[in-house]
C-alpha cells in the first residue's frame, strides 16, 4: 500500500510474516502489522534512525493516532517511528474467540497461546528491525507491559537496541505473580480512598449500584452479565491521570426512574460495557498472568487467590457492614471467563495457562548487570499498575539506567504528559540532563 496522510505526518502500512514458533523458523508462520510515522515534508526520512513503539497490555495493539499526538509528535522530530502490533493485536493475526477454535481445542490453543509472551514479542522485533533497518540498531519506547518487552530485549538481544525508553513499565526481574498482586491490592485501595476523598458523594452511588447488582445482576448489550464483581473493576479507571473523575461522571448518572421503580439507565450500561468488554483484547484476560511466570511454579489465578488476603475488597462485606465498596484494578480472575462472552469460550485453554509451571525465565539479571545500552525509565511514584518499588529495585539492577521518578503523572503519563515525558527521558538517555 502507498504512503498516506494525517495532519503533520505520512504513514506507511507494514506487514511481516514471523514465526508462530521462533524455535522452529520453518514451521507455521504468522502476520505482525506495523504503521510507520514520519514527519511530513521532510527530505532526510529515509536517514532517520527507527524508534519502535511497544503498547501496554499484553494484548493491547498499538495506539490509533491521529497526526501529532501525545509523545509521537517528538519522536518523530528525530525518528521515524514504527507503531507495532504485537502478535496477536489489532492488524496482526488475531488471536481471539473467533479465531482461536481454529487451533483446535482447548489444549491446542493454551499451547499456540503460550508463544505470545514478551520473548516472542522481542524476536519479532528482531526480525522486523533487520528487515527495516539493514541491520542498525533502533531505539524502543515501551509503555508499561511494553516496557516489560523491553526489559526482556535487553536481557534477548541488546546488540539489536541503539536506546531503550520505559514509561511505567520496568517489571520486577524475579516477583511470582503472588508477589506482584500482594504489592497491588494496597496501591489499589490508596486509590479507592483518593477517588472517595476527591467525591466522597461516590461512596453512596457506589454501594447503590452493588446492592442493586447484588439483587439482580444486569445484561449488557452483547450478553456481558454486569455482577458487582465485574462492576468493582471499574477501578482500572483509577490509575490513569483522568480516571477518577471519569469513574465518578459514571457512577453519578446510574440510575434513572421508571414506571417499576429506579433502574440503571442504559446509557449507564452501555458505557461500563465499553469499560468492561475484552471483545477488543482478549489477550490482555488469558495472558495476563502469563506476563509474570518464570518458571517458578504456576500462576493458578493468583489475583483471585491473593484477593482472599485484603477482605476489605469483600462487597458483600461492605454492603453488610456499611462501609465504602472499593474497586479492584488490574487483577484478572476467573469469574471475568463466565459473565465475558469475548472470553467465555477460553475459559479451558485460561485455566490451562494459570496451570502451566514450565514458563522460561524472561530476564538476565548477569547481562542486565552488564548492559551497555542507555536506558531511561519514567517511574510513577505511586502508579496503581506497575509497582513502584518493583520498578526501582530493577532500575538498581540494569547498568547505567536512569531513572525519571515522578508524581506528577499516573501510569498514562507518556500520554495525558504531551512531549513532555518523552522529552525527559531522551535527555537522560542521551546524557543531557
Amino acid at each position: 500500500m502507498p504512503p498516506y496522510r494525517q495532519p503533520g505526518v505520512v504513514l506507511t502500512d507494514h506487514h511481516f510474516t514471523v514465526p508462530l514458533d521462533h524455535a522452529d523458523p520453518s514451521g507455521e508462520q504468522i502476520e505482525v502489522y506495523g504503521r510507520e510515522v514520519a514527519a511530513a515534508g521532510r527530505a532526510d526520512t529515509d536517514r532517520l534512525p527507527w524508534l519502535v513503539y511497544l503498547e501496554g497490555g499484553p494484548g493491547c495493539a498499538a495506539r490509533r493516532f491521529a497526526g501529532k499526538e501525545a509523545w509521537l509528535a517528538r519522536a518523530v522530530r528525530d525518528h521515524r517511528v514504527l507503531l507495532l502490533d504485537q502478535r496477536g493485536t489489532g492488524r496482526s493475526t488475531p488471536a481471539t474467540r473467533q479465531t482461536l477454535p481454529l487451533r483446535g481445542g482447548p489444549a491446542e490453543q493454551a499451547r499456540y497461546l503460550a508463544h505470545f509472551r514478551a520473548d516472542s514479542i522481542v524476536r519479532d522485533c528482531e526480525l522486523i528491525r533487520r528487515r527495516l533497518t539493514g541491520g542498525a540498531p533502533w531505539t524502543v519506547l515501551g509503555q508499561s507491559f511494553g516496557g516489560f518487552c523491553a526489559t526482556h530485549y535487553l536481557s534477548a538481544a541488546p546488540e539489536g537496541l541503539e536506546t531503550v525508553l520505559v514509561t511505567g513499565g520496568l517489571p520486577s526481574l524475579d516477583a511470582t505473580a503472588d508477589d506482584v498482586y500482594r504489592a497491588a491490592y494496597p496501591r489499589v485501595r490508596r486509590k479507592n480512598e483518593a477517588h472517595y476523598d476527591r467525591y466522597p458523594q461516590d461512596v453512596e452511588s457506589a454501594r447503590r449500584i452493588a446492592e442493586h447488582l447484588a439483587e439482580r445482576p444486569e445484561p449488557l448489550p452483547d450478553g456481558y452479565r454486569l455482577t458487582v464483581e465485574a462492576f468493582q473493576s471499574l477501578g482500572l479507571l483509577l490509575g490513569s491521570g483522568d480516571g477518577s473523575h471519569r469513574l465518578h461522571y459514571l457512577l453519578e448518572d446510574a440510575f434513572v426512574r421508571t414506571p417499576s421503580g429506579p433502574a440503571l439507565s442504559d446509557a449507564f450500561l452501555v458505557a461500563v460495557h465499553a469499560q468492561l468488554s475484552f471483545a477488543s483484547r482478549p489477550l490482555y484476560a488469558v495472558l495476563h498472568e502469563a506476563i509474570y511466570a518464570q518458571g517458578q511454579g504456576p500462576t493458578g489465578w493468583a489475583a483471585e487467590r491473593v484477593r482472599a488476603e485484603f477482605p476489605d475488597f469483600d462487597a458483600a462485606a461492605a454492603l453488610a457492614g456499611g462501609g465504602p465498596v472499593l474497586f479492584t484494578g488490574e487483577t484478572i480472575h476467573p469469574w471475568h471467563f463466565d459473565v465475558d462472552p469475548a472470553l467465555r469460550p477460553l475459559r479451558e485453554a485460561a485455566d490451562l495457562l494459570a496451570a502451566r509451571a514450565d514458563w522460561p525465565a524472561l530476564y538476565d539479571r548477569g547481562r542486565l548487570a552488564a548492559n551497555t545500552v542507555p536506558v531511561a525509565a519514567a517511574v510513577y511514584h505511586d502508579d496503581m499498575y506497575v509497582d513502584t518499588a518493583h520498578s526501582l529495585e530493577t532500575a538498581r539492577a540494569v547498568r547505567g539506567l536512569r531513572t525519571y521518578v515522578t508524581d506528577e503523572y499516573e501510569h498514562d503519563g507518556v500520554r495525558a504528559g504531551g512531549t513532555r515525558v518523552l522529552d525527559r527521558l531522551l535527555d537522560l538517555a542521551h546524557g543531557e540532563a
